[in-house]
Parts: C-alpha cells; structure tokens; sequence
C-alpha cells in the first residue's frame, strides 16, 4: 500500500517554510498531496487558482507531489484519496497545541489516520502566510520569503 499523505493549507500563498516541510517529506512519503483548503468563511488574498497554480510551478519537477483542492474536513478529503497520513509543518510551540488538538480530533474522527509533524528548518521558522501577505500589502520585499514560482 501506498503511503499518501495530505498536506493541507490555505497556502495564501506559499512560503518557503512550506516549501522546507513539503520537500523533507517528499523522502518519507511515496506521495504527497498539497491540499488547498477553500472555507467559504475566510478573505483570501489570492485566488484559489493563483495559489493552485504556484504550488505546481514549485514543485513541477517533482513526480511525487501533486497539488488538489477540497472543501469541508480533511479527514473526509483524506478517506476519497486514500491518504493515511496528514502532514503539518511546526513552526513554535503555539502550534505544537493547536496541531496536536487538531491532530486528535482527526484522529477520533478516522482511527486509521495519522498525523506526522515536521519542525520547519531554523531558517523558515519565522515565516507565515500572513507575514508574507503584510509584506506584500506594504510594498516589502516579499521573494525572499517565497518559492520562486510565486511572482506576483
């Protein structure tokens, strides 16, 4: 069996932290999934094909990351690919309490599913989406904070 992980987020858009958490994993896993999470209850600032479109810019070269989108519980999206895992980045300890209720609740809701947490490398721990777009929003130099693909 193959083991599919997901790795879920707004991705509006994304950092070179995910980035850092995404390729590392790539060597754990056979596939991974970038899952772009639309909530109808959130303001992005990119369009979900924008930030669909980078994901795949970024990671073109490599075969066994793929980029998707999905509405309503990961644990749902996770049981109609097949994924056994979902992957988080941790940037800091406010995470680690988040992720790790998140990851329970998760778990509870679908006992076959595990959740596996990736410290984001010293380098990128700093980076955030919404860092990223505030930077964006004030004319800053945002391209030392994204992949490549992510021009706007």
């Amino acid at each position: 069996m193959q083991r599919i992980a997901v790795f879920p987020g707004s991705f509006d858009p994304i950092t070179k932290g995910h980035y850092d958490v995404i390729c590392r994993a790539a060597e754990l896993f056979d596939h991974i999934i970038v899952a772009v999470g639309v909530n109808s209850n959130k303001t992005y600032m990119f369009s979900l094909e924008q930030r669909m479109e980078w994901i795949r810019k970024t990671f073109e070269k490599r075969s066994n990351i793929s980029v998707d989108s999905y509405e309503g519980l990961t644990v749902n999206y996770c049981k109609k690919v097949n994924a056994r895992f979902i992957l988080r980045g941790l940037r800091n300890p406010a995470d680690f309490e988040f992720e790790k209720a998140v990851a329970q609740t998760n778990r509870k809701l679908m006992p076959e599913l595990d959740t596996v947490f990736l410290l984001t490398s010293s380098g990128h721990s700093y980076i955030s989406s919404s860092i990223v777009r505030d930077v964006i929003r004030n004319g800053g130099d945002y391209t030392l904070l994204v992949p490549d693909a992510v021009r706007i």
